[in-house]
């Protein structure tokens, strides 16, 4: 093998499995760090550089860098990062003076933004510093899109949610809220420069069976949470049924106790292991003792002298592969459930009925715009998607993502440049090493369990829907989850020409995952190591040829805790652990490109 291209920054990036994992890039261990510092503003201001919504995703977020937290990989828990992120959020200092502003100087150009929803939010976030006006068109009379209507307060706070949109909003943005976009090709004969569709997917699915049309007690899920947010439905029935085990089926049923159901049961098609939710989403219900059924295909809506009065399943069975894949099925009964009104929590469409279809925007068999997968723009080269209503229903974090990449295609296209012409991530290195045994980081392993947030008793958050459940940890319960972190960004790295093959990092490793051994190739080299690497998603670290016997230093990167006991024990300091930062460009930056050293040294992480 050759030796590994450590200048390059996917290599380093891969090893900090949270922060790959995380859609926009967020620096998970820099910014926990911070918190374990009572840093929390620093540590608000890191996490608001990628995600933009730290307060709201704290609480909300899908969480992807949590099933990659290499912590996982150890003990089966990864690090509570989602609720690390909400302590910076609550127990940070005003930070308002330090959040970006417009400039007086103004670029001269106008951008429209459709929908006032986490992707068009976080496009206004980027584009505003630039000096470029911004025309938000909302058809509610609050921002937020689907933040607002679709996650129960209960699970977001409406002061939380107001706080982090005023944040950019007060930056200049002309916000027209109650003023629904009816025409695309009539809003692109007002003039604007460039025009980003962040509309979401509004449209829930519905499920056409007998009795469907004979009840008004049959609701769609997220039609039906937005009435709940707006104060338009405040009861419900006292025996509910969700149809549909995603997380807005979770949001439905916990919805429904809270507005007085007393026996409320998800129902679902296949087994368990095939749910949409995440698992902690599942749990979250189940505590509040909702009934999950599996196995239960919907067949009608039973109603009976114009009342609905139940619902009649067919009873599912499922034959699956050595992967877990469904092979066969086959319908073994039928039952009755009875209910007092059925919510559809069965996915989301996107609806662009206003979109004329001779603009030059193609749409696919789904209805959903064809749009670039890098630069998110579509045949009608100054129209922009993102979030939903690019590439449907997915979460928060995706949507932020979304609006940061559109925004630089919509500041190029602003300037008359190529919008895939687009810079490269950055990355800077630097040493931790503070004395003999010393390092800048906390290296010592904690064997501690992950640490439980605090709920909301049972008794007291029924009666409010807007009592929030979780309560967030504080700082003393917050430092101690840092504390389990891996720190995958103290990166270990070895000089091959100092080495003088000891066998001193070897002997020390706690966890066997460095050989000393004669090169070839990948294949080969994975069965010689101390312990074989036989995970192909984790890279291996190889070095150049060792100065005495040619041999290469080789380390498993999934096996690797960042100990830095290689580093302590190494005698000629071939090893040392260093400090990986990823810059991460955004729009602001195709102006100066973003300098790594910098970023680290403004956040001392």
């Amino acid at each position: 093998m050759q030796p590994t291209d450590i200048t390059n920054p996917d290599y380093f990036h891969k090893v900090v499995d949270c922060q790959r994992g995380c859609p926009a890039h967020t620096d998970v261990p820099g910014y926990i760090r911070l918190i374990a510092q009572g840093r929390f503003s620093d540590a608000y201001l890191l996490n608001r550089r990628t995600n933009v919504f730290p307060g709201v995703l704290g609480r909300v977020c899908d969480r992807p860098c949590e099933p990659a937290c290499r912590r996982g990989r150890v003990d089966e828990e990864p690090v509570a990062i989602c609720r690390l992120k909400r302590v910076a959020a609550d127990l940070r200092d005003n930070i308002r003076d330090r959040l970006p502003t417009a400039p007086v100087e103004k670029s001269g150009k106008r951008i429209a933004l459709v929908g006032a929803g986490c992707a068009s939010l976080a496009v206004a976030n980027d584009l505003m510093p630039l000096g470029h006006e911004i025309v938000i068109y909302e058809a509610q009379d609050v921002p937020g899109g689907l933040m607002r209507s679709n996650i129960p307060s209960f699970r977001l706070p409406e002061d939380v949610l107001d706080e982090e949109i005023a944040q950019i909003v007060d930056m200049g943005v002309d916000l027209r809220l109650g003023t629904e976009v009816e025409s695309l090709k009539a809003l692109l004969g007002e003039g604007y420069d460039a025009i980003f569709i962040g509309s979401g997917a509004p449209k829930g699915k519905n499920l056409d069976l007998p009795g469907r049309y004979e009840s008004d007690r049959i609701h769609i899920g997220i039609e039906w949470l937005e009435s709940i947010a707006f104060e338009h439905i405040d009861s419900v029935g006292q025996n509910v049924l969700i149809i549909g085990v995603g997380n807005t089926a979770m949001d439905c049923c916990r919805s429904s106790l809270r507005l007085g159901a007393k026996n409320v049961k998800v129902m679902a098609r296949k087994p368990r292991a095939f749910f949409k939710a995440s698992e902690w989403e599942l749990k979250d219900a189940e505590e509040e003792n909702v009934e999950i059924v599996v196995n239960h295909s919907p067949k009608e809506f039973v109603v009976e002298a114009g009342k609905l009065v139940g619902m009649k399943f067919e009873l599912m069975e499922y034959d699956l592969d050595e992967q877990g894949k469904i092979v066969a099925q086959r319908i073994t009964g039928e039952t009755f459930v009875p209910c007092d009104d059925v919510v559809l929590a069965i996915g989301q469409d996107n609806a662009f009925p206003w979109i004329e279809r001779d603009l030059g925007i193609d749409f696919d068999q789904w209805d959903v715009p064809v749009v670039d997968p890098v630069t998110y723009q579509s045949g009608c080269k100054n129209v922009f998607f993102g979030g939903d209503a690019a590439f449907g229903p997915k979460n928060i974090i995706w949507a932020v993502e979304h609006g940061h990449q559109a925004a630089i295609s919509i500041h190029k296209y602003c300037r008359g440049e190529d919008v895939a012409d687009r810079l490269k991530d950055g990355m800077h290195l630097s040493s931790t090493k503070m004395g003999l045994h010393e390092w800048s980081y906390s290296n010592s392993y904690d064997d501690a369990e992950r640490t439980l947030v605090p709920h909301l008793s049972l008794l007291e958050r029924f009666k409010d829907l807007d009592f929030e459940v979780e309560l967030g940890f504080d700082a003393e319960r917050a430092v101690r989850e840092v504390e389990r972190c891996l720190n995958c960004d103290q990166q270990t790295v070895f000089t091959a020409g100092l080495c003088i093959e000891c066998d001193a990092c070897i002997d020390v490793c706690p966890v066997k995952c460095l050989t000393m051994t004669r090169n070839g190739d990948e294949t080969d080299l994975r069965e010689r190591l101390s312990t074989p690497a036989r995970n192909l998603q984790q890279d291996l670290y190889v070095s150049a040829a060792l100065p005495q016997t040619s041999r290469v230093m080789v380390k498993d990167e999934d096996l690797c805790v960042h100990c830095g006991l290689c580093a302590e024990r190494c005698p000629t300091a071939a090893w040392d652990m260093q400090k990986f930062t990823l810059a991460v460009p955004y729009a602001i930056d195709e102006n100066v490109a973003p300098e790594p050293e910098q970023i680290a040294r403004k956040w001392g992480i």
